[in-house]
């Protein structure tokens, strides 16, 4: 031990193995920390989550939906009726019910589908009672 000690104290202390070793140990530690801080590119909320704390992920791996506060917009079935005086590029004004009548959200109509959620179904539905009554269809508008 004597020998050990008499060999450290000519070395200076930022050179002394053990030494170099916690510091070698302390940037990988670093280092690891730093891999497991997850940022997206883009301002946004979380829409869907698909690890949970503590998971382990790999490379490549979809871990969540981020959805951009950037834009947003939203899709809408408005009654096939409603769509007279519609137009793509017309302002609109939301109202939601989750915020109550006060609360106003401006927007444009970026879209208004060309049929009804019938038209694109893999199997239509069919008028299997034989009641012959026209039932309003929706038709996707989005704003």
């Amino acid at each position: 031990l004597a020998a050990n000690q008499a060999l450290l104290s000519n070395v200076p202390l930022h050179e002394q193995p053990q030494i170099q070793n916690a510091i070698n140990s302390l940037k990988q530690a670093w280092l690891n920390l730093q891999r497991t801080k997850i940022r997206s590119p883009i301002d946004g909320y979380v829409a869907r989550r698909n690890v949970q704390v503590g998971q382990a992920v790999s490379v490549g791996g979809a871990l969540m939906a981020v959805v951009s506060n950037e834009q947003m917009w939203l899709e809408a079935n408005f009654k096939e009726t409603q769509l007279t005086n519609m137009r793509i590029g017309q302002p609109v004004k939301i109202h939601f019910d989750l915020y109550g009548k006060n609360k106003e959200f401006d927007g444009v109509i970026n879209g208004i589908e060309m049929g009804t959620g019938n038209a694109f179904s893999l199997l239509p539905s069919q008028n299997a009672t034989g009641n012959w009554i026209k039932v309003v269809q929706r038709v996707p508008v989005r704003i």
